[in-house]
This record gives C-alpha cells, sequence and structure tokens, in this order.
C-alpha cells in the first residue's frame, strides 16, 4: 500500500478502513540505550473526515484526546506481546495507524493491520540481513463483541454499538493466548455465560483474521487484509 514503508497494510472491517505504515528506526528512545534491545510502539490517529462530520486534526488542537492515547498504547502493548525485542537488536520500529473511515471498531482493525505491517518490516529486515533472528513469535489480531438487544454479535458497527448493552474488545495471538479483553456494561450488567459467548464468538473471529494475516504476510512492503 505504501511504497516508502518497510510495511504497509490497508485492513477493513466493513465500512472501517485503516492504513498502516510500519517505519525502521536505528535507534531506540533514551532509556533503551545500551541494554541490546529494540521498541515497537503505534501512533494512532482518524482523519479529519473518518467520520459523518469533520473533526479537527489533534495536531491544530495542540495535544491527543486521551482516547487516542489510550488506543495507541493498546496497539503497542499488543504487537509488543508478540515481538522478542531481543532479537529486534537497538532498533525502533513505528506503526502509523491512520483512520480512513470510521464505523466502530478502528482500535481492533488496528491492532490486526499493525501486525500484518510488522510482519512485512520484520520479513524485510530478515532479508536484507539486518536481523539474524526473526523477532516476531506469533501473531496477534483483535475484533469488537457486544450484546446487542440481548443477543451476542461480532464486530459491531457503529450503530450496533451505540446500542449495545454491553461491548468488549478482544486481542488474542495466533495461538490462542489471551493478550487483552476491554469489556464494559454498557447500559447493564453481563453474567458470565454472555460473557463466555463473547468470548467464544471473538476466537472465531480472531481465527478467521489470523487465517488472512498470514495468507498476505508475504507481500512484503504491499498487502491488504478485510
Amino acid at each position: 500500500m505504501n511504497r516508502y514503508a518497510e510495511g504497509s497494510c490497508l485492513v477493513s472491517f466493513g465500512h472501517t478502513r485503516v492504513l498502516v505504515t510500519a517505519s525502521l528506526d536505528e535507534g531506540v528512545p533514551p532509556w533503551l540505550r545500551g541494554k541490546g534491545k529494540g521498541w515497537v510502539t503505534a501512533e494512532y490517529g482518524m482523519l479529519p473526515r473518518a467520520t459523518h462530520t469533520r473533526g479537527r486534526r489533534e495536531a491544530a488542537q495542540g495535544k491527543q484526546s486521551g482516547r487516542t492515547q489510550e488506543i495507541q498504547r493498546l496497539i503497542g502493548r499488543s504487537l509488543r506481546a508478540v515481538t522478542d525485542l531481543q532479537a529486534l537488536g537497538e532498533r525502533q520500529i513505528t506503526l502509523d495507524c491512520d483512520v480512513v473511515q470510521a464505523d466502530g471498531g478502528t482500535r481492533t482493525a488496528a491492532v490486526t493491520g499493525a501486525w500484518v505491517a510488522l510482519r512485512q518490516a520484520t520479513g524485510f529486515l530478515l532479508q536484507e540481513g539486518v536481523l539474524k533472528a526473526d523477532p516476531l513469535t506469533d501473531s496477534v489480531a483483535a475484533v469488537s463483541c457486544g450484546i446487542v438487544n440481548g443477543a451476542v454479535m461480532l464486530d459491531l458497527d457503529y450503530e450496533e454499538d451505540s446500542g449495545a448493552e454491553a461491548d468488549a474488545n478482544f486481542v488474542l495471538t495466533g495461538s490462542g493466548a489471551i493478550v487483552e479483553v476491554q469489556a464494559t456494561g454498557e447500559k447493564r450488567g453481563f453474567s458470565r455465560a454472555e460473557f463466555d459467548g463473547l468470548f467464544s464468538l471473538a476466537e472465531a473471529g480472531i481465527g478467521e483474521l489470523t487465517r488472512l494475516q498470514h495468507a498476505c504476510r508475504s507481500e512484503v512492503g504491499n498487502s491488504a487484509a478485510s
């Protein structure tokens, strides 16, 4: 998708579209220098007309919102959970996640697409001989679930999410390990049985996303998942 980046992915969940690019820096943040390991981080943002009305660029406002900071930290944590930072060496890979169009689930789409871009970037570094060992230990993907009108649903769009009685975001590795779960009772509490239903849906959805991620992992510098 991006001819200049070490890795890139345009990921689509319904009408939600997020462009992710991976960029390599030969260096690490000051607090990591001399420790012999690297860093993977993320930045997240929404284009002004990603939603029904134009939003101001956060750069124009002079600060990031709490939501933006929360989401980019989630993306970074998710990717680091499947990265051997020692194998990366003293290098940083930054994943820029730009929401082109939003219809719910932008954070989960960003996590899923970011892994594809990161896989491309590390694959490129392996091909070039920059890295001696693969730093990625597993894949990682994310999906939203919710309870709408008493029924558990997978991958909520904006309208479904707005009316949901409860919603959750699940981040799982390709091997099924839990990285993060964010679950909230919006209009009521929910039972353990309902949570188990959400989790089962998430496992199935992430299983399909993992298959799609691996299907496009070999296309270095030009890939899309949907």
